[in-house]
């Protein structure tokens, strides 16, 4: 597939006097930034938590059942969004004086996603008289119907955008929800307890309650480790509001004041606990706390958070590296079945559909959210990809779902639902990524329904692959300094992206590292200082050589072996250039 850089406009004039390094003035005149304010992002410039619907009917139940001292029980999604949230519930709660906090995380293989009739009858006996659902919830209208007929009631938090009905809980706390005028409606699954928490402390402050039982308020600043694992792995915008939550828990985990479970996800991982970014968080830390609820139970990876022993979290840390190389692998075959069923496909052909579904009995239902991303990437079209769902397998099958800029996928699956009933059974997500469940029998039904509705929708242009840029960097700028300076002023992401640079160079060394990165040494064109440069995972998509001039699309960053700092560029892209099409 053929792709096509451009360079970011800019979208904003401030002035930016106080920035002094050319780089990052424009990189920033290139992010939504509306004021010199956005660029500070002091914990005390959080949004306040009254402005999110619900908050206040949502502390009033806490807190009855706080002075009741009934069961909690928290029921978490089983990803790393999911697993945070529980953890963070469960240590605030318990700091905040409720005695009896448990929980449970449904097995996706067995009860599927959300408080489902059957997760509530798995949850009965534990004999909960409060359930709070953490980053799921605002679709489980059944489940919570199932709840209180039994007398149970149902706190909701979730971040997830609803259907068309909302569930009749007690209390729903969610930014996406109608008539929620809480200005950001980005934060995670993770975002979202932390401001219930937050809320809950204020109220109990406000009663007396530490005082009167003499408890010690809890800081709950010391979960933010939580928030910004929880919020950077969700792949959520980072608007100022999460851009303050992430800052504030890398922070932390620098300063050595992380969990011992996210230390040791760290140390497994490899990585610099001091140095850490949010890449480490969403590439390092995240997959191998996903890989619990990938292929197994999401129950390890939220004991390996809540652990108060270094030792027994590290164990823990352990099976949980052991089950992402187990994922990798898994994902590894089932991209190689992708590739070889799309075989026949031309990729530059105008005949490449609009939408790509794929599904095979052999997949694995916990990888194919990850396969669904590596083939949109690729291809640069919406994908869902399918496996068996169940016991009886090829009865029913299960998608992920992601999609390009421009297509919401979910409302997507809303108006084939709509078009064509009993078709999907059910769905739900967000506007690049999304879940459902088909029948088998119907799998060629819906991928020409979704077809249809996908060409109907995108042009050529949206199905061409493009990556935005922030320009070049003038051989000046080629520096240790302009790397640290951009380093330090993220966090970038979702959103918020990291800088990225365009530019030509001649490759003088050109070295295959791990069978699938290249190490090379390159030259910028018209520049007499070489440069070292990583390309990860390149090695099959491209075929380098020294002496080749290429145009590559590049990060900026520090490198550091054996205590020695240097300016290294990460490259995500490479083109070829021949004579006569350099410029």
């Amino acid at each position: 597939m053929s792709l096509i850089i451009k360079r970011r406009a800019a979208q904003n004039e401030l002035h930016l006097a106080d920035i002094s390094n050319p780089v990052l003035r424009r990189v920033l005149h290139a992010r939504p930034v509306t004021s010199s304010d956005d660029l500070e992002l002091p914990i005390k410039g959080l949004l306040s938590p009254d402005r999110l619907l619900g908050m206040e009917t949502g502390i009033t139940l806490l807190v009855k059942h706080l002075h009741a001292g009934t069961r909690i029980l928290i029921v978490a999604d089983f990803d790393a969004d999911g697993a945070t949230s529980c953890a963070l519930s469960i240590l605030a709660l318990t700091a905040m004086g409720f005695r009896h906090v448990d929980y449970i995380v449904p097995n996706r293989f067995e009860y599927g996603y959300g408080l489902t009739p059957e997760i509530v009858e798995l949850a009965r006996s534990k004999k909960p008289d409060l359930i709070i659902t953490v980053d799921n919830g605002i679709s489980s209208i059944e489940g919570v119907d199932a709840a209180r007929s039994y007398g149970i009631e149902v706190m909701i938090t979730d971040h997830h955008l609803p259907g068309a009905r909302v569930p009749e809980a007690d209390a729903i706390v969610n930014p996406n929800q109608p008539g929620c005028e809480f200005e950001s409606k980005n934060l995670a699954g993770v975002g979202v307890i932390f401001y219930v928490m937050l809320a809950l402390r204020a109220r109990l402050r406000d009663l007396g309650w530490f005082a009167e039982q003499h408890i010690t308020e809890p800081n709950l600043a010391s979960l933010l480790d939580l928030v910004a694992l929880g919020t950077v792995a969700d792949v959520v915008p980072l608007d100022r509001n999460n851009r303050i939550l992430v800052k504030e828990g890398l922070r932390r985990i620098r300063g050595g004041q992380a969990r011992p479970g996210i230390k040791a996800l760290i140390q497994v991982g490899k990585r610099n606990a001091q140095r850490l970014g949010e890449a480490d968080l969403g590439f390092a830390v995240g997959p191998r706390l996903n890989a619990a609820g990938r292929l197994e139970d999401m129950s390890l990876g939220i004991e390996c958070l809540l652990s108060e022993s270094a030792a027994d979290a590290y164990s823990m840390a352990l099976e949980l590296d052991a089950l992402n190389s187990d994922r990798k692998q898994i994902e590894q075959q089932m991209q190689i079945d992708a590739l070889a069923a799309l075989g026949e496909v031309e990729l530059d052909a105008d005949d490449l559909p609009a939408v790509i579904c794929l599904y095979s009995e052999n997949w694995h239902q916990g990888v194919v959210g990850i396969l669904a991303s590596r083939i949109k990437e690729k291809f640069h079209r919406p994908v869902i990809a399918f496996a068996d769902e169940g016991d009886e397998a090829g009865a029913q099958i299960k998608g992920s779902a992601r999609s390009i800029t421009g297509f919401h996928i979910r409302d997507a699956l809303d108006v084939v639902a709509s078009r064509h009933p009993g078709l999907i059974n059910k769905f739900g997500g967000h506007a690049m990524a999304a879940g459902l469940s088909i029948a088998r029998d119907k799998l060629e039904s819906f991928r020409n329904s979704l077809t249809d509705y996908a060409t109907s929708q995108l042009g050529s242009e949206q199905l061409q692959a493009r990556v935005l840029t922030d320009g070049a960097v003038a051989e000046e700028e080629f520096n240790l300094d302009t790397a640290r300076i951009l380093v330090q002023a993220g966090p970038w992401g979702q959103g918020f992206p990291e800088p990225t640079f365009d530019g030509e160079f001649q490759l003088q060394e050109v070295r295959i590292v791990a069978e699938l990165h290249y190490k090379l040494t390159v030259l910028p064109a018209g520049g007499d200082k070489t440069l070292d440069a990583i390309a990860f995972n390149l090695v099959n998509e491209v075929d380098l050589e020294p002496g080749m001039s290429v145009r590559l699309v590049y990060r900026m960053g520090v490198n550091e072996f054996r205590g020695c700092e240097s300016l290294q560029l990460t490259v995500e892209h490479v083109q070829v250039l021949s004579e006569a099409s350099r410029r």
